[in-house]
């Protein structure tokens, strides 16, 4: 089993997000591989979905449906976390490049700026063709 403390602390992790119970699709499936008897008996693997996002788990790692059903929200939840703070960091990324694009160049970077476009004028000049001297 899971110790109360891990419990309450999905719990609150679950409040954070905004999850709640009546969200998550639950289904207990027979699992596959090593486990005796009693994988073949009970069903320990635990498919979670989550229907707003539509973010689906499943899990099989321990011989315990109740071990496999908390690693599955642990999954789940960390996964909608991350859905979560990625908009929030796109978002963060969007306004500080509007704010690097409005922002004005110093001196030396405007200095920068119009030598680069200089020396490549010059190489543009060095790609026309050879003209031919009319001699007199």
């Amino acid at each position: 089993m899971v110790r109360l403390d891990k419990e309450k602390a999905q719990r609150e992790m679950m409040l954070r997000l905004g999850v709640r119970k009546e969200d998550i699709e639950e289904r207990f499936v027979c699992s596959q591989g090593p486990g005796g008897q009693n994988v073949n008996k009970v069903s320990t693997c635990v498919y979670l979905k989550h229907i707003p996002t539509g973010i689906e788990v499943k899990c099989q790692v321990e011989r315990s449906q109740a071990q496999n059903r908390f690693l599955a929200r642990q999954i789940l939840l960390k996964k909608i976390e991350s859905i979560i703070l990625g908009k929030l960091s796109q978002e963060r990324k969007r306004i500080e490049k509007i704010r690097r694009q409005k922002r004005r160049r110093s001196r030396r970077a405007k200095l920068k700026m119009l030598e680069s476009k200089r020396l490549h004028s010059v190489k543009k000049s060095f790609r026309s063709g050879v003209r031919e001297i009319e001699v007199s």
